[in-house]
């Protein structure tokens, strides 16, 4: 990845606020790599200190391995997860804006 991908990520993951979820190809986008999701997924391990739980999967499905403790931030957050996915509307954040 460019040099300037991490920095970008982390921005855009940075300002999310609670109770907004963004899936992995939307960050990617918005960090101007449209197409790097799975390079996003290398930066949330990488990172300590971004909300990592407000990202999913394009489908709204929560990382499975961390399920348990994505769900339980994201209902503390406001948002709805049934069955291991982020359910509503507005719960996914519109690329449009």
């Amino acid at each position: 990845m460019p040099g300037e991908f991490v920095p970008r990520v982390r921005a855009v993951l940075a300002a999310l606020p609670p109770g907004q979820v963004i899936t992995y190809g939307e960050v990617a986008a918005e960090a101007g790599y449209p197409g790097a999701a799975r390079g996003v997924g290398a930066v949330l391990r990488g990172s300590e200190g971004l909300p990592w739980w407000r990202v999913v999967r394009a489908s709204g499905q929560l990382v499975p391995h961390l399920a348990a403790e994505q769900s339980r931030r994201l209902v503390a957050e406001g948002v709805t997860v049934v069955d291991g996915r982020v359910r509503g509307p507005r719960d996914l954040r519109d690329p449009r804006g």
